[in-house]
């Protein structure tokens, strides 16, 4: 790890935090004064809470500078750093000397072998995957297989979908299935994975929230819903805490999307007359990510046998007075496979940080 590309500045920006820690493939960044000397430590937690609080991406990272941080001295005992990364589960681990130097920097995979994402934290919480879509973008592909099967690695995007949520500890899985839903079927169920599969089928397309009227009866509690065509590299715990702290009916996970506009953008007063003009400015929105939280009663809300957009529930939701919260997640957390140009980027990603 050459450490010092994990370097941020006081007055650098939120935005260019997580701009770099998307570069990285990191969810921790080192902050050093203007001599190198080590202040503190920025997460993406951190972040994302400044976001959460509506804080402006362009806000310098000295506004959410946390005064403690978890940090290793030269002289502590080696085993007891590598403990302190293990029970902490940290990502990496400064050590400084007496003059606030980093001398060296300890790494998870210095430490473990293991998969840092693995616990418990959504145990007994269910897991929708909605995998009846045709990927008509997806096509000619989607002529031969479904576009759950499409695969990323060595592996389809299904299993990979799966896979994370069973490092967060869930055993059951409710599929959606229609388009060539026997392979999806016959492939998870010959993975000897240790879960419980349920496989229910649209007799035709109901949506993504239309689906779930089909469950009704199946689930009572809190659980996860996720498209069949995309990926967030997030603790989808800290994504369930966040949802029960705020009491929210359902909460969707949104990928800070930025767009630059390379021109001068001009705001112009009633007459005509120019007010200001902005050169290349760059604009952050919140993107729907497709995977979300719901409470089981959420499903009395959704109509049976009918189209029901996962949008339009959302929206009856706030309507009836319950909130629904968004939880963001950088860009880079964010793969889709929807259509032939992301689905390129994404398996590029992959190979690259060989996952």
């Amino acid at each position: 790890m050459d450490y010092q590309k994990h370097f941020i500045s006081l007055q650098d920006t939120l935005f260019h935090a997580l701009s770099l820690m998307d570069q990285l493939d990191s969810k921790l960044l080192m902050v050093i004064d203007e001599d190198g000397k080590f202040l503190s430590l920025v997460s993406i937690g951190d972040v994302q809470r400044a976001i959460l609080k509506n804080t402006s991406l362009q806000e310098p990272i000295s506004t959410i500078l946390r005064k403690k941080v978890m940090v290793g001295h030269i002289e502590d005992n080696l085993s007891d750093l590598k403990t302190m990364i293990l029970e902490r589960r940290l990502e990496y681990l400064p050590i400084i000397d007496k003059e606030h130097n980093i001398v060296r920097v300890i790494e998870w995979k210095d430490v473990s072998s293991d998969q840092r994402e693995k616990s418990d934290s959504l145990k007994d919480i269910p897991v929708v995957i909605m995998a009846g879509g045709m990927g008509t973008r997806l096509r000619p592909i989607t002529n031969i297989i479904p576009k759950a099967l499409v695969p990323l690695g060595e592996k389809p995007i299904i299993q990979i979908i799966i896979e994370r949520f069973i490092n967060h500890g869930c055993k059951q899985f409710y599929i959606s299935v229609n388009y060539k839903g026997d392979m999806i079927e016959d492939y998870l169920n010959k993975l000897g994975l240790d879960v419980d599969f349920h496989f229910f089928t649209e007799d035709h397309p109901l949506g993504t929230a239309g689906s779930l009227s089909l469950i009704k009866e199946k689930i009572n509690g809190t659980f996860f819903v996720s498209n069949c065509d995309i990926i967030i590299d997030q603790d989808y715990g800290e994504v369930l805490e966040y949802h029960r702290k705020h009491s929210h009916q359902m909460t969707a996970i949104a990928a800070m999307k930025h767009v630059q506009i390379h021109y001068g953008i001009m705001e112009v007063e009633d007459d005509g007359k120019l007010q200001s003009i902005q050169e290349k400015p760059t604009f952050h929105f919140r993107v729907n990510a497709g995977v979300y939280v719901l409470e089981a009663d959420i499903l009395d809300v959704i109509p049976e046998n009918k189209f029901y957009n996962i949008n339009v529930l959302m929206e009856k939701v706030m309507e009836n007075g319950r909130s629904v919260g968004v939880f963001p997640v950088s860009e880079g957390a964010w793969m889709d496979i929807g259509v032939w140009s992301e689905y390129q980027k994404t398996n590029e990603l992959f190979n690259q940080r060989g996952l």
